[in-house]
């Protein structure tokens, strides 16, 4: 499975970025709608903190709540996509932000991941 980052970029704070990440290959004969996908980031010295999640179907949303109101995480079945849309960002955003894919197999959860991708915010 290839997990994909792309997006990432210099923005001032205040501004907007979409990121967007694909999923191709599978292990399992899995659809990426089986996947369930969220967006993590880890800033320099810091741990890397997952900032959105998103279940099948598009079901069950969650935040981080730093992001809440500002981020919205999405998926297109059809393309293999999942996307974060950042508005308002601030220059404590500043992080590689790495995609994730996950599912059950023989009921262990599988993750895999992307090479991220950087965002920074700065004036």
């Amino acid at each position: 499975v290839q997990v994909v980052e792309s997006g990432g970029g210099v923005v001032q704070p205040g501004g907007s970025l979409r990121l967007s990440c694909v999923v191709s290959g599978s292990t399992s004969g899995s659809t990426f709608s089986n996947y369930v996908m969220s967006w993590h980031r880890q800033a320099p010295g810091k741990v890397r903190e997952r900032v959105a999640f998103i279940g099948r179907n598009g079901a069950n949303i969650l935040y981080e709540g730093s992001v809440k109101g500002r981020f919205t995480i999405s998926r297109d079945d059809d393309l293999n996509r999942v996307y974060l849309e950042m508005d308002g960002l601030k220059v404590e955003d500043t992080a590689v932000y790495y995609c994730k894919a996950e599912e059950f197999i023989d009921g262990v959860m599988i993750s895999y991941w992307g090479q991220g991708t950087q965002v920074t915010v700065s004036s």
